[in-house]
């Protein structure tokens, strides 16, 4: 017997240590499905769907602070890559109006098309205290009422931990290509930088972006700049990059922890700022790791966009957007020939680094903004300097122009 959609279906989410919320379904909701994950949160007031299409947030169930998710719809401008690619999506209420001239979908229908399932209702305020007291923890969202809660609490329990995880992987390309903003649905970014990204002789620096999970922004801000953009896999080899003769070296964000990218790794102890070297978020990360320092795990992340970071070169705040759930750790990092240069300023861990004899710089936060401010667009500037210049990173090029 085929069963009817009901009008509103009934949703729990689970969490491992065995608290249980009761709400309701939205998405992908019926038939019945159980979506698990690592339940992290967002303190962003605006930007779900550039979240949501954040690969950096691939294996986690995505929660946002901002109780009202949903009044301005789904746009084809705000997308980050090419579908959702969150594992499950927690609000507080979803907004049953959009008002966007701009909007094309309904958040709900938009999720439900993508196979993403979400919960509302529940009080989001106790579930990120609850985060935030005891740490990032796996989850289970189900809309299937015929799964007691301590079986979901088991589901939740059985699912995989990050810690080991490698989904770089599994949203980085399978085929190399070259980024073309003019077949890019989104318009341009529109803080166009005054420094034209050329060789000398009028050609393009042509960029060589390694992508773990890269967000659409990125590669359009090095685009507006005038580089230009060849995208490869993440495990991509230290010859074929050699064989590429790339004017500069980029490594992007992504998802999972660090140190389970083993190809990525092993291929920038070999190339690392031996070509000018620029990484962002994972892609920090990774530089690190492959300049002998190690990476640990926090206890639920910084996610949101209004995180304060101080630049120790210049001595400016900038206010960032960040999303991450791994770190550097200081001491490592001070034995490996690096320099700190910019610091959170909530917990004082690392948030940059720069070598001190290579062309190397890396930042944990997103300077591409995407939501958030782009205090710190002046960072593919730099980048665009050390390639033509060739040389390490300065202090009057990590600095705004």
């Amino acid at each position: 017997m085929i069963k009817s959609k009901p009008d509103r279906i009934r949703a729990r989410l689970a969490l491992e240590d065995g608290t249980i919320f009761q709400g309701l379904a939205f998405g992908a909701a019926w038939p019945e499905k159980s979506s698990t994950g690592e339940v992290v949160f967002n303190t962003a007031m605006t930007g779900y769907q550039e979240a949501l299409t954040d690969p950096s947030y691939a294996g986690q169930i995505l929660t946002m602070t901002t109780p009202m998710i949903g009044n301005y719809g789904v746009t084809v401008d705000d997308v980050e890559s090419s579908k959702p690619q969150v594992a499950g999506f927690i609000v507080r209420e979803l907004a049953r109006l959009r008002s966007n001239q701009r909007s094309v979908a309904d958040l709900g229908d938009w999720l439900a098309k993508a196979g993403i399932l979400g919960i509302e209702g529940i009080d989001t305020r106790a579930l990120v205290r609850r985060l935030r007291l005891h740490g990032a923890m796996r989850g289970v969202i189900s809309s299937d009422a015929s799964i007691s809660d301590l079986q979901l609490v088991e589901m939740a329990r059985n699912s995989p931990v990050m810690t080991g995880c490698n989904l770089a992987a599994g949203v980085s390309p399978r085929r190399e290509f070259v980024w073309n903003e003019e077949a890019d649905s989104s318009p341009p970014i529109a803080t166009r930088t005054e420094h034209g990204g050329t060789r000398h002789g009028g050609k393009r620096l042509r960029v060589l972006a390694l992508d773990c999970g890269a967000k659409r922004s990125i590669y359009r801000h090095l685009s507006e700049r005038g580089c230009e953009v060849h995208v490869v896999p993440h495990d991509a080899t230290a010859a074929q990059i050699r064989e590429f003769k790339p004017d500069g070296l980029f490594i992007s964000n992504g998802p999972g922890d660090p140190q389970a990218v083993d190809a990525t790794i092993q291929t920038l102890r070999e190339v690392a700022g031996e070509i000018p070297t620029f990484g962002i978020c994972l892609g920090h990360q990774l530089l690190a790791l492959a300049m002998g320092a190690k990476t640990y795990k926090l206890k639920f992340g910084h996610r949101g966009a209004n995180q304060p970071v101080r630049n120790l070169l210049t001595g400016r705040v900038e206010i960032t957007s960040q999303n991450h759930g791994f770190c550097v750790e200081p001491q490592s990092l001070a034995a490996s020939g690096c320099q700190v240069t910019h610091v959170h300023m909530n917990d004082g861990t690392i948030a940059g680094f720069r070598h001190a004899s290579r062309p190397l710089f890396c930042v944990q936060y997103h300077p591409e903004a995407s939501p958030g401010p782009h205090d710190s667009s002046y960072l593919f500037d730099s980048f665009v300097r050390m390639m033509r210049h060739r040389k390490p990173v300065s202090v009057q090029d990590m600095q705004r122009a």
